[in-house]
């Protein structure tokens, strides 16, 4: 007769056997390689999390919107930045670039995560005409629980140089971001986000992008919740501008290239030496998208007004002392602090209808470049955000806060600052981004770093920054008046209700815009 195997037995030689059989079967894929829709790339894969940079996601001929980036065979290279787009010399925050083929992204994953993960795209800043996406540092965002991807876009003449002849033009920059939110819905999950879970995230002017697309129908279903950080949008003309505005702000340049006259105007462009189209369209503008189009039918600040928006959840922001950071870079370039006796010429320069009104309401105190900050950082930043959240509360739930720490840090290797810092324009990114242009953040810092991103991945999931142990944390209501306006002060003290109405002298300045 046929001897049967005890149970035991049979059970501890099927746990020898399987295992080997299943790891020769089915061998442990390679984190840092992916499989997006194009072909595969392979980045770096780390304990913490997996980075992917320079990954095409769209091309565009000059002055043309985007198109799908072509596939390619084999495994791509994915361990270091892209090309950055076209830019001029200037700013720390860019990089001097004359490349137009430089549509790509950047992707940090958290490593060993399993399941869909919140997904942020983070457009940067730098006035619409200097920057990259791979300045900014993802790990420690990403590490707090999110896929997190940001993205070179057009810029400065390549993104908004605007001219009849030129028809898809003014507002290359919004179509670039919302073709990299396109190729997000469709390969992000191969990174392990969930690709109906996308929030856009973006600061100065990729806070105005951001605007711009919850303004936009073309955008409408790319992201579920926004993130504005430093850019007061419903104050009119700073999130875009009219086309006639936009050729008009354009004409100086095509004449000076000699293309004002030519027989088409659009080949002479797209002709152009693409340095001297950079040189003539020059350092100190900021440009904005074009309105009245298909994809940006109103001025921003209108759509705002009117409720003609895309209705997700928003957290929108300022910083304490955002003109600080201006205030100080002209005493860098003077090489001197503004003197006391300039102060009121500074005023009265800069309001003249009401420079009275503000000189009292704002005396000099024992700084004039700390005191004509303050009065900017109101009138410029603070109030108009206010505003900003009151229009967009009325229509969707919208959640404000203000950045409001006092110890942040400086720029790295810049001298030390005639008065603080503090919470400049800018200076809440060190906390959420690996910056290289800031001194490290001491352990303190780096704390409240934390918080903030537990706070922004909450958001992401969610829409509702609340929770970690930290105070309720409510959306702002307009509807209630000021007692429904409550703006979260973040420091690296308890998170409480600021005292932002009486602090931004919010009355005087929003009664005034409305004069």
């Amino acid at each position: 007769m046929k001897k049967i195997a005890p149970l035991g037995l049979g059970l501890a030689l099927l746990g020898t056997l399987v295992p080997a059989a299943a790891a020769q079967a089915a061998p442990e894929p390679d984190p840092a390689v992916v499989v997006t829709a194009q072909g595969a790339v392979r980045g770096k894969a780390g304990p913490e999390v997996r980075t992917f940079q320079g990954i095409p996601y769209a091309t565009a001929a000059r002055f043309a919107a985007p198109r799908p980036a072509p596939a390619w065979k084999g495994v791509r290279d994915a361990t270091g930045p892209g090309k950055v787009c076209a830019q001029p010399a200037g700013y720390p925050i860019g990089k001097a670039s004359t490349d137009e083929d430089c549509l790509n992204v950047n992707v940090t994953a958290p490593s060993g995560r399993r399941g869909k993960l919140p997904v942020i795209v983070f457009v940067h800043g730098g006035s619409m005409m200097y920057g990259m996406g791979d300045l900014y540092g993802a790990d420690r965002l990403a590490a707090g629980g999110a896929v997190v991807v940001s993205l070179n876009y057009r810029l400065g003449v390549t993104g908004f140089l605007t001219h009849p002849a030129l028809k898809e033009s003014g507002a290359l920059a919004l179509d670039d971001q919302r073709a990299a939110l396109r190729w997000v819905r469709r390969n992000i999950g191969a990174f392990g986000g969930d690709a109906r879970n996308v929030t856009i995230m973006g600061e100065s002017g990729g806070g105005f992008s951001v605007c711009g697309h919850l303004a936009s129908p073309a955008s409408a279903g790319l992201f579920q919740r926004a993130i504005v950080q430093s850019a007061p949008c419903a104050t009119p003309g700073t999130a875009s501008r009219t086309r006639a505005e936009a050729i008009d702000d354009s004409e100086t340049v095509i004449r000076e290239v000699g293309c004002e006259d030519a027989a088409d105007v659009a080949a002479c462009l797209r002709a152009a030496d693409i340095a001297r189209l950079l040189e003539e369209y020059g350092t100190e503008r900021e440009p904005r998208p074009v309105s009245g189009t298909r994809s940006l039918p109103l001025p921003v600040e209108e759509a705002f007004r009117t409720g003609r928006i895309n209705r997700v959840p928003v957290l929108i922001g300022v910083n304490h002392d955002e003109e600080n950071g201006m205030v100080l870079g002209q005493e860098l370039r003077t090489g001197k602090p503004l003197a006391a006796d300039e102060y009121a010429p500074a005023i009265r320069a800069q309001f003249p209808a009401k420079a009275g009104a503000v000189l009292r309401r704002y005396p000099l105190g024992a700084s004039a470049g700390a005191s004509l900050a303050k009065v900017k950082t109101d009138a410029i930043w603070s109030a108009p955000t206010l505003d900003t959240a009151r229009a967009l509360s009325r229509w969707t739930p919208t959640r404000m806060f203000e950045f409001a720490e006092r110890d942040t840090p400086w720029y790295a290797g810049y001298p030390r600052p005639s008065f603080p810092a503090a919470s400049q324009h800018m200076a809440e990114l060190p906390y959420m981004f690996d910056l290289a242009l800031f001194d490290r953040l001491t352990p303190e810092q780096a704390a409240l770093g934390d918080r903030m991103i537990g706070a922004w991945v909450r958001f992401a999931a969610t829409g509702d920054p609340s929770g970690g142990g930290e105070a309720a944390w409510p959306r702002l209501s307009d509807r209630r008046g000021q007692a429904g306006w409550h703006v979260q002060s973040l420091d690296r003290g308890p998170w409480k209700r600021a005292g932002f109405v009486k602090d931004h002298s919010y009355r005087f300045w929003s009664g005034a815009a409305k004069r």
